[in-house]
């Protein structure tokens, strides 16, 4: 029997990237999945897929900033599926700049999204994953949360800041029954990521794929991730086998951060 057989989950940033691997992992578990998207139409698109194996799935849309949309996301769980056990939050946002160029505009907007956003989805679901009574949460930080690029002052304090929420919230809900932890990704590939290639491959000879290509010689594993590889992560923190799983941040991020810069000269590693 599948592992989320019965269980019903929630991913916000359903409809592309880390969120849509999740939903599609989640689905082939055997869970029902509310797909949210800021878009109706993309978040029916992951729906799609999952009904077209099988699944069970309904598609909400909305600005994750907006508290009706996370209280309307909840509702349509219960409504369709009578229960909410998953809280998946991937909804989040790209803005590059260093402090002093970074506006408050653009500060206030990367909060909103990658911060308030998941606080606003929690408390709407908390309730239902109480009585779930095997409640868990996965929320999408990023390893820059723990080390950082140049020039992304507001994206990596809202990683960090998940990471503390993720604290928070396992340490109050924990008598509750309710899980939470998150997983900090390295490079994965998404359509923000390769957004990211063309800005900065503008003007190179390299096209988006070389780019990818050599943003993954920086992982040990010499490549970035497929968005499904952080889905059946997030998948199995939130399944009974990672029943005494919480509070963690769960790297998943190619060794990137378990290599220090500076390398051996292969000349005096050979005999």
């Amino acid at each position: 029997m599948p592992e989320q057989d019965g269980r019903v989950a929630l991913v916000t940033g359903g409809s592309q990237g880390i969120g849509r691997g999740a939903a599609l992992a989640l689905a082939g578990q055997g869970a029902a999945v509310v797909v949210h998207g800021l878009d109706l139409a993309g978040a029916e698109q992951t729906a799609a897929e999952i009904a077209d194996a099988g699944g069970r799935t309904v598609a909400v849309a909305g600005p994750i900033d907006d508290p009706e949309t996370s209280e309307a996301a909840v509702g349509a769980a219960l409504e369709h599926f009578g229960a909410l056990d998953i809280l998946v939050t991937s909804a989040g946002i790209q803005r590059y700049g260093d402090v002093p160029s970074t506006s408050l505009e653009t500060w206030n907007e990367v909060f909103a999204v990658n911060v308030t956003g998941v606080f606003l989805a929690a408390r709407a679901a908390l309730p239902a994953l109480r009585a779930s009574g095997a409640g868990a949460i996965v929320i999408v930080s990023s390893v820059q949360a723990t080390a950082t690029q140049t020039q992304v002052a507001a994206y990596t304090a809202s990683k960090g800041a998940l990471i503390a929420l993720t604290r928070s919230l396992a340490v109050d809900e924990a008598a509750q029954g309710v899980r939470v932890n998150s997983v900090s990704p390295g490079s994965v590939d998404t359509p923000m990521l390769r957004a990211s290639a063309v800005l900065f491959g503008e003007g190179a000879e390299h096209d988006v794929e070389d780019v990818l290509a050599n943003w993954g010689t920086a992982h040990p594993l010499g490549r970035i991730a497929r968005a499904d590889e952080i889905g059946e992560v997030v998948s199995f923190l939130s399944s009974p086998r990672a029943s005494f799983v919480t509070g963690a941040e769960l790297r998943v991020d190619g060794g990137l951060l378990a290599r220090l810069a500076a390398a051996i000269p292969p000349s005096t590693t050979t005999a």
